[in-house]
């Protein structure tokens, strides 16, 4: 679409229906959002100058409400699509390169020629080359693009902005080169491929798949190469809810060691059982060999271990809580799950900083606030960053206040479900 047209057409709110699918139907968000294209294209324009046609895309950033620290053990968890989002606009050409242009970042290029990880590639250059190298090996004939990028799903903000930076790359090449073969379970694949190959981060599968899949998605990693993926809508606010995100701005750096550390010790627990991951291991049979656990295994791994199994169940019960609109059992099985990842799993602070621990302070006001209504628990990977609430409409305010007050301005966030995942926007 040639770029002049694609103002105006935004400037006519001709996008207004898909804007309000992908952001909601609020004045205030859907006057943020027109603006934030018609920026977007501008700024894509001034980087480009050489280029005319170009399409827009879109891939959503992503909260896990259930299955914290299962995915690696090819458990069940329940996540959501959510509406902050990267937006691209996009020129294809056959230079042989891929010109990328984020808000904010350093311009990079990644030349097609070679498709090999390249050791002393990182950050999103590497995701890039990851995607566009397994899709390659898929038999699409890649010829290159030109992309301007900018993102609401901040860094380190817990909704997983590597993951929708993956997708966003993935839809582009699958909807232009691929004639839309792979889908959006393949793209979630492509993309844990490059984050695991290309940028060197050994992450489940979760993150991805929700935000290729969108919505509500309840997913069964037993196998892992077709797992069991269910797409639903729950409208949190109908049932007097909303869904919240505080970043507790702790730091992420030095933190490898502590997710690793997770994995490895549920595994060395299911290793004993001659298994590779604990789902594999009968949970009856786990509980009666604790006391010759405790010969090879630490004790930390034995408590781990025992979350991933109540962790495992919950996140199967969340998702018919919600499906069966049962808002109130839903809420208790994610205070549970906040009990287990802070006693079993414990994972809301690094022992490397033990007196840093914004997560746990969180967590103790939001519960002040709430006064026994709604849920709040650990978000995502935990050790430092977020935590997440499910909070009465009629403490909203009232909770977001605190926690910007207590975590600086603009520290708490309200999301939204969006209901679709990679998307071009048409």
């Amino acid at each position: 679409m040639n770029i002049y047209d694609t103002l105006e057409r935004i400037e006519n709110n001709n996008f207004s229906d898909t804007f309000e699918k992908l952001y909601g139907s609020s004045e205030n968000v859907l006057c943020y959002q027109k603006q934030r294209y018609l920026n977007a294209v501008k700024c894509f324009e001034k980087v480009y100058p050489q280029r005319n046609d170009i399409r827009i895309f879109s891939a959503p950033g992503r909260t896990e409400i259930g299955g914290n620290h299962t995915d690696h053990q090819n458990g069940c968890v329940l996540a959501a699509a959510v509406d902050p989002d990267i937006i691209a606009v996009v020129s294809f050409h056959h230079d042989g390169v891929v010109r990328v242009k984020s808000e904010g970042y350093d311009a990079f290029t990644v030349k097609l020629d070679d498709l090999s990880v390249q050791e002393n590639e990182k950050g999103s250059a590497a995701l890039v080359r990851g995607v566009i190298a397994k899709f390659c090996s898929l038999g699409a004939e890649v010829g290159g693009f030109d992309i301007y990028c900018t993102s609401d799903v901040l860094s380190g903000s817990g909704i997983s902005s590597s993951a929708a930076f993956e997708i966003l790359i993935g839809t582009i090449v699958d909807t232009y080169y691929n004639e839309n073969r792979a889908g959006a379970v393949e793209i979630a694949k492509i993309g844990q491929y490059a984050e695991n190959v290309y940028f060197g981060k050994k992450s489940g599968l979760m993150d991805q798949m929700v935000a290729s899949v969108g919505g509500l998605v309840s997913i069964d990693f037993y196998d892992t190469e077709n797992p069991d993926i269910m797409s639903f809508n729950f409208d949190f606010e109908k049932y007097g809810y909303c869904l919240c995100i505080t970043d507790t701005k702790g730091s992420h750096a030095d933190l490898t060691d502590d997710y690793v550390t997770i994995r490895s010790e549920m595994e060395s627990v299911a290793k004993y059982f001659g298994k590779e991951q604990l789902r594999q291991v009968d949970e009856n049979a786990f509980y009666d060999a604790i006391f010759k656990l405790r010969e090879k295994c630490s004790d930390r791994a034995i408590l781990r271990a025992s979350h991933f199994f109540s962790e495992n169940n919950r996140a199967l019960q969340e998702a018919d809580a919600l499906r069966n609109g049962d808002i109130e059992k839903f809420l208790r099985l994610v205070n549970k799950s906040g009990d287990s990842s802070a006693q079993l799993l414990q994972n809301l602070y690094s022992n490397l900083k033990p007196t840093n621990q914004e997560i746990p302070l969180a967590i103790m006001m939001s519960k002040r606030i709430l006064e026994g209504n709604g849920a709040v628990r650990v978000h995502g990977g935990g050790f430092a960053g977020t935590i997440q609430a499910f909070v009465p409409l009629k403490l909203e305010k009232r909770y977001m206040d605190e926690m910007d007050r207590i975590f600086g301005e603009n520290s708490c966030r309200k999301l939204r479900i969006r209901p679709s995942g990679g998307v071009e926007i048409i």
